[in-house]
C-alpha cells in the first residue's frame, strides 16, 4: 500500500486527488510553481514542494523537479491528473526508472495511443469501428487530394501528434484541400514539433460520444457507459453529460462491450476514455485518452464510483472493486466547465476573486480550487471550476443545473456562467437535439463569436 502520493498537477484536479488520498488514509504531496504558492491544493495537501517559476514549462512540466520532489518527500507514487505530463510516455518511463509508481497506464500504452495513426490502426485490429480515411500519414498534397477523391468530401486533415483542436482543418471541397493540408501541417509542426498529418472522412452532423473504460492491467476491464460531449467550441468541450441523450441501451451495451474487450486484450491499466463520433446509429473511433478526463465526475455520479480511488487501487496491484455486472446507471448527470473568460470573445480573464460562493443542495457538486481573495494567475488554463449536477432523470438534472448556476457567485473576474444561463433557455438543449457543430452556430448567431 502507498503511504504517500505526489500529485503532479494543480487546481481542481489536484484537490480531487488529494481528497481521494485523504479518504484512503494516504499522505499527499502537492507541487507548485511560485505563482501557485497560495493555491488551495497547496493548502490542502499534507506537504508541498515548490518546483519552479510561474511558467508551466519550468515547473509543472519539469520532470527533474517532480522526481526531486518525490525524493525529498519520500513519495512512492505520482498521480498526474490530466493535462501537463499525464500523457507523456517519457515521463512515465523516468518515473518507473526511479523506482516510483505512475498512477496510470504504461508508457507503451500512452505512446501507442498518443500517436493518432498508430492508435487508429491498433483500434482497428482490436475490432473497434473507425472513421474511413488514410492508412497512416499522408506524405504530400497529391496523395491528400487522391484520398479526398476516394473517400469523398468533406474531409478533415489532422496532425498525427495533435490534440485540443490544434492541427485540425476541414476541406469541404477539392478546392479547399491545399490550404487545409498545408495549414494543418504547419500547425502540427508549430504546436507539437511534428508536421505529419492524416485524413479522415468529415461527418456532417455527428455527436461526440466517449466511452469510459477501466482496466486492472491483468486482462480484466469494464466500461462505465458513455458521456455525450457534443457541445463544443473550437473542439473544446464546455458541457458534458451521462448517459448520452441519444444513445439506446442496446447501443450502449454493444459499443461498451467492444471497448472493454479491446482494452482487456492489451492489458490496459487504470482509467481511459475511447472517443467516438456518432452518427446515424454508428460509432467511429477518433482517439483514446490514456488518463482521467476533465468530465469524469458525471460518470462517477451515475455509477456511484470513485474513479481516482480506483486508479490508486489498481496501481497498487489490487483488483478492481467492481465488475461489469455491478455497474448500473442511476439517473442523469451534467457537468459545465466554468472558465475565467470574458464573453463574447472567450478571452482569458485572470484576476483576484473578491467573492466566491459554491452552490449546494441535493445532487450538486462543485469541483473548484477558488476561494475569497484568491488571485487567478495568467499562466495556466482558464478552467476555474466544474459544476456537476445529478438528478433522477435528464429534466431534473437540467432544472438542478439552472438552480445551481443561480446560486454560484464568482465576483472579481468574468466567467462563462452567463453562457450556460443562456443555453438553458434553448429548446434544443432540453430536447437533446444537437451535434458537435450546434454550439458554434449558436454562438455566431447569439454572441457574434464562435
Amino acid at each position: 500500500m502507498f503511504d504517500k502520493i505526489l500529485i503532479a498537477n494543480r487546481g481542481e484536479i489536484a484537490l480531487r486527488v488529494i481528497r481521494a488520498c485523504r479518504e484512503m488514509g494516504i499522505q499527499s504531496v502537492a507541487v507548485h510553481s511560485t505563482a501557485d504558492a497560495d493555491a488551495m491544493h497547496v493548502r490542502m495537501a499534507d506537504e508541498s514542494v515548490c518546483i519552479g517559476p510561474p511558467s508551466g514549462t519550468h515547473s509543472y512540466l519539469s520532470i527533474p523537479a517532480i522526481i526531486s520532489a518525490c525524493e525529498i518527500t519520500g513519495a512512492q507514487a505520482i498521480h498526474p491528473g490530466y493535462g501537463f505530463l499525464s500523457e507523456n510516455a517519457n515521463f512515465v518511463q523516468i518515473v518507473e526508472d526511479h523506482g516510483l509508481t505512475f498512477i496510470g497506464p504504461t508508457a507503451e500504452h500512452i505512446r501507442v495511443m498518443g500517436d493518432k495513426i498508430t492508435a487508429k490502426d491498433t483500434m482497428k485490429d482490436l475490432g473497434v469501428p473507425c472513421v474511413p480515411g488514410s492508412d497512416g500519414g499522408v506524405p504530400d498534397l497529391e496523395t491528400a487530394k487522391k484520398i479526398g477523391e476516394d473517400i469523398g468530401y468533406p474531409v478533415i486533415i489532422k496532425a498525427t501528434a495533435g490534440g485540443g483542436g490544434r492541427g485540425m482543418k476541414v476541406a469541404k471541397t477539392a478546392a479547399d484541400m491545399e490550404q487545409a493540408f498545408m495549414t494543418a501541417r504547419a500547425e502540427g509542426k508549430a504546436a507539437f514539433g511534428n508536421d505529419e498529418v492524416y485524413i479522415e472522412k468529415y461527418l456532417t452532423t455527428p455527436r461526440h460520444i466517449e466511452i469510459q473504460v477501466f482496466g486492472d492491467g491483468k486482462g480484466n476491464a469494464v466500461h462505465l457507459g458513455e458521456r455525450d460531449c457534443s457541445l463544443q467550441r473550437r473542439h473544446q468541450k464546455v458541457f458534458e453529460e451521462a448517459p448520452g441523450p441519444c444513445i439506446t441501451p442496446e447501443e450502449r451495451a454493444r459499443i461498451g462491450k467492444t471497448c472493454a474487450e479491446a482494452v482487456a486484450k492489451i492489458n490496459y491499466i487504470g482509467a481511459g476514455t475511447i472517443e467516438f463520433l456518432y452518427e446515424k446509429g454508428e460509432f467511429y473511433f477518433i482517439e483514446m485518452n490514456t488518463r482521467l478526463q476533465v468530465e469524469h465526475p458525471v460518470t462517477e455520479s451515475i455509477f456511484g464510483v470513485d474513479l481516482v480511488r480506483e486508479q490508486i487501487r489498481v496501481a497498487e496491484g489490487l483488483p478492481m472493486s467492481f465488475s461489469q455486472d455491478d455497474l448500473e446507471i442511476n439517473g442523469h448527470s451534467i457537468e459545465v466547465r466554468i472558465n475565467a473568460e470574458k464573453l463574447p470573445n472567450f478571452s482569458p480573464c485572470p484576476g483576484r476573486i473578491t467573492q466566491y460562493h459554491a452552490p449546494g443542495g441535493l445532487g450538486v457538486r462543485m469541483d473548484s480550487a477558488l476561494y475569497d481573495g484568491y488571485s487567478i494567475p495568467p499562466y495556466y488554463d482558464s478552467l476555474i471550476g466544474k459544476l456537476i449536477v445529478h438528478g433522477r432523470d435528464r429534466p431534473e438534472a437540467l432544472a438542478r443545473l439552472s438552480r445551481a448556476l443561480g446560486e454560484l457567485i464568482v465576483d472579481g473576474v468574468d466567467t462563462t456562467v452567463p453562457l450556460f444561463h443562456a443555453l438553458l433557455e434553448e429548446k434544443d438543449i432540453h430536447t437533446g437535439e444537437y451535434n458537435i457543430h450546434w454550439l458554434e452556430h449558436w454562438l455566431e448567431t447569439n454572441l457574434g463569436n464562435a
